[in-house]
């Protein structure tokens, strides 16, 4: 029978996600088949599967740390955020539709079946499925009808282990309360609790464990130190672009400086990593209210789940003023997706799908326009790029057909054919494809081109050694034997 233990957070960013990468990569080395699964996400940044759906980046990163290849089956229900209040619901990995925050309410439900589902052919072929939690167990308001915490937990009698992050402050106050607006059903179903990213001497918190088991009754099983390494890692959700410095801290002369303006709705901003792991490169994420900064030697327009809304946010900070003169002063430009469609002429979305039926104009730096609408086109692919020849792979994601005279210099050759375009004089591109700079060669060839120096970083390799120390860190601040024996197989009930 197959063992499952879920993970659940006390809040949103108390690192879950990497918690269970480091454990599925350190049962996995036990010998375990383990595999990931997390019934509902809310994120933009997503990966494509081998079978042509999409999956909350988290899943896709903890299916590698187990040595398996990302299934929609992992995330069955992924909710792309467009708007303030509005969301694309992705279910079993393709469009389902898109609905409000009121009207998901009283969709979520009826898609517990499709979530049970996923878990049990998932589990089928595991020994042990590790399962995290979305948000929080204690937003109460939103336990009626809850597939993502709670709600699958019993609806699976899958036991719950609490993760607490120290950092916030208030560690106890997460946990105890947590516990306390819970059911006595719930309850039941906690194994216990983690401390996660402690810093400084763990025996100062000796009274703290003390404070949590006497008002809960829950056993601890370890205090993780904070793992700085951690920040190497693939991030999903966007708080991650505050909480981190994307710009790395060595010093000296000689770097390339890329700008990277924040836009509302960036998605697959996994892209960047690789570019912010780069010694001789500083990433700057540009806020709202900076313009961005004059010595770039690269502008990059991200991907964008709302393409036009973030465009129109685009102008009303100034940056595409700021673009404009980049390219006068004889910078480079590149556009990834959404930020390829805004370098073009003209948007149209005939539609509506991002909300209003209408046509903007672009930048203007491609000879390019775009259609939204028709399938959204979900690949993992490779090819060249046509510059240098050199080899790149990843994936596509996007909606829309786009055209013009523009494609005639394209900027890469896929196995689908071409991709992109460039300027007449090759400062400006853009192209569909996710995870360019992923490719070592390819992306040391276009950093030397734009003044960097040349580049040694093995950055897939540097995503594994991360994976392994992560584990390595989990396997000396938990006690992963006794998580395992509190790992249950999972028992359904039945639902309408």
């Amino acid at each position: 029978m197959p063992l499952a233990l879920m993970v659940q957070g006390t809040g949103s960013d108390v690192g879950k996600s990497v918690l269970l990468a480091g454990m599925a990569r350190a049962f996995t080395r036990r010998g375990l088949e383990v595999r990931p699964f997390k019934p509902q996400n809310m994120s933009n940044n997503a990966a494509v599967t081998a079978d042509g759906g999409e999956i909350g980046r988290a899943q896709a990163l903890q299916a590698r740390a187990c040595g398996v290849a990302p299934v929609t089956d992992m995330n069955p229900v992924l909710l792309k955020p467009q708007s303030e209040s509005g969301a694309q619901i992705i279910v079993g990995g393709r469009i389902s539709g898109t609905a409000c925050a009121a009207e998901y309410r009283r969709l979520a439900p009826g898609l517990m079946p499709a979530v049970l589902a996923a878990f049990t052919r998932l589990a089928e072929e595991a020994d042990l499925v590790l399962v995290e939690g979305a948000g929080s167990p204690a937003e109460i308001n939103l336990r009626a009808g809850d597939i993502a915490n709670m709600g699958f937990a019993e609806a699976a009698s899958v036991p719950v282990v609490l993760i607490g992050d120290i950092e916030r402050g208030g560690v106890i106050a997460q946990l105890v309360g947590t516990w306390e607006l819970l059911s006595e059903s719930e309850r039941a179903l906690l194994a216990g609790y983690i401390v996660n990213k402690f810093r400084g001497n763990i025996r100062l918190f000796d009274g703290g464990l003390t404070a949590i088991g006497a008002r809960t009754g829950l056993r601890c099983f370890g205090v993780v130190p904070y793992f700085p390494a951690a920040a190497r890692l693939p991030a999903e959700d966007s708080l991650a672009l505050t909480r981190r410095a994307l710009s790395n801290s060595s010093s000296g002369g000689g770097r390339l400086r890329i700008a990277v303006p924040r836009l509302p709705h960036i998605a697959n901003f996994d892209d960047l990593d690789p570019l912010r792991a780069e010694p001789d490169v500083e990433l700057v994420m540009v806020p709202p209210g900076q313009p961005l900064p004059r010595d770039a030697g690269l502008v990059i327009l991200p991907g964008s789940k709302a393409t036009i809304g973030d465009l129109e946010f685009l102008r009303r900070e100034g940056w595409d003023i700021d673009v404009l003169a980049h390219r006068r002063q004889g910078g480079h430009i590149l556009g990834l997706c959404g930020g390829y469609q805004m370098l073009g002429r003209t948007i149209a979305d005939p539609l509506g799908i991002e909300g209003r039926k209408e046509t903007v104009d672009g930048v203007g730096l491609l000879e390019v326009d775009t259609v939204l609408g028709g399938a959204k086109r979900l690949v993992q692919t490779s090819g060249l790029e046509c510059s240098t020849g050199i080899p790149v792979s990843g994936y596509e994601m996007h909606i829309g057909d786009t055209t013009g005279p523009g494609l005639d210099r394209p900027m890469l050759r896929l196995s689908g054919g071409p991709d992109g375009c460039v300027s007449h004089d090759g400062r400006v591109a853009g192209c569909y494809l996710h995870g360019l700079f992923a490719s070592d060669p390819f992306r040391s060839a276009f950093l030397e081109g734009l003044g960097a120096g040349s580049s040694e970083l093995g950055y897939e390799q540097q995503v594994e050694t991360t994976l392994d120390g992560l584990a390595d860190h989990l396997e000396q601040n938990l006690d992963l034997a006794a998580l395992l024996a509190a790992a249950r197989p999972p028992r359904l009930k039945p639902t309408r």
